[in-house]
């Protein structure tokens, strides 16, 4: 397999977040692409033949606005399924808002992607979107002539070139997953949404011990410089984004945090089960 570079990427307007309210946008930018992050080094996990996720994984997120909660993620690693005749792993994020939340915008969204067993390149990527925004997205890659295409409701609406090992917006943070971390490292990846492919930039900051949920974690904290998709959505010209990722095997996110032109939001980890 071959090795990566550090290279990230982040998910720009991939499903027209330009237009789309800051709640919305925080579900599907900051939620899965808070995690893409990659390091110069090769998976170690992959050439074992193991990942520090299992399938059946399934990850819970409570969304805060401030104090207020406003909705909830999860995060699953399903069994594995046949792409385009290829062997695929499978993982999968729902997202909804609560009846609070529901009143100024409601999110009842699904999006899956899918990868190859090795886990160094994405094969599809689709969106469903059944709440105040209907979306029905599905982007493909095409390793053989290097290019993602984005269809929506079954017409297609762009396509963009790929870049070696680029990933959907939601398989990066599994790939990220399978790195070991040390502060003071510098990453980047390619991403792709069909639309375009684009990279991002993060550094590990430090390791931190925080309580969430009444659990105590020994994490690294991450920042995530979000210049580059200035636009998404309105925030302070220096506000930060970061995460929280367990040090051991597992490299679990158990907390987000970030500041929007309307606030400030925090993403934390309630619940980790492994679904038969």
């Amino acid at each position: 397999m071959m090795p990566f570079k550090y290279t990230r990427l982040i998910n720009n307007d991939v499903h027209g977040g330009l237009k789309r309210p800051w709640l919305m946008v925080w579900f599907w930018v900051v939620l899965p692409v808070l995690f893409c992050f990659f390091s110069g080094h090769s998976i170690n996990a992959a050439s074992e033949g193991t990942f520090p996720f299992l399938r059946g994984e399934r990850l819970t997120f409570l969304v805060t606005w401030g104090v207020i909660p406003v909705g909830e993620g999860i995060l699953e690693v399903h069994q594995d399924v046949e792409i385009d005749g290829e062997e695929a792993r499978h993982f999968c994020m729902t997202a909804r808002t609560n009846g609070f939340a529901d009143f100024f915008y409601k999110v009842r969204d699904r999006m899956d992607g899918y990868t190859d067993v090795e886990l160094t390149r994405s094969l599809r990527y689709t969106k469903v979107s059944e709440g105040s925004s209907k979306r029905n997205v599905v982007v493909t890659y095409d390793w053989d002539e290097m290019r993602a295409r984005y269809f929506n409701h079954g017409k297609e609406h762009a396509s963009t070139a790929l870049k070696p090992h680029s990933f959907d917006p939601l398989s990066m943070f599994y790939a990220f997953r399978c790195f070991d971390l040390s502060p003071g490292m510098t990453m980047e990846i390619p991403v792709s949404d069909g639309k375009k492919t684009i990279a991002g930039r993060a550094v590990v900051q430090e390791r931190e011990n925080i309580r969430v949920q009444g659990t105590d974690y020994d994490t690294y904290r991450v920042s995530v410089d979000m210049g580059n998709v200035d636009g998404v959505f309105k925030k302070s010209r220096d506000a930060a984004l970061l995460i929280w990722v367990t040090v051991d095997d597992r490299r679990m996110p158990v907390r987000m945090k970030s500041s929007v032109v309307v606030g400030s939001f925090t993403v934390d980890l309630v619940s980790a089960e492994h679904m038969d």
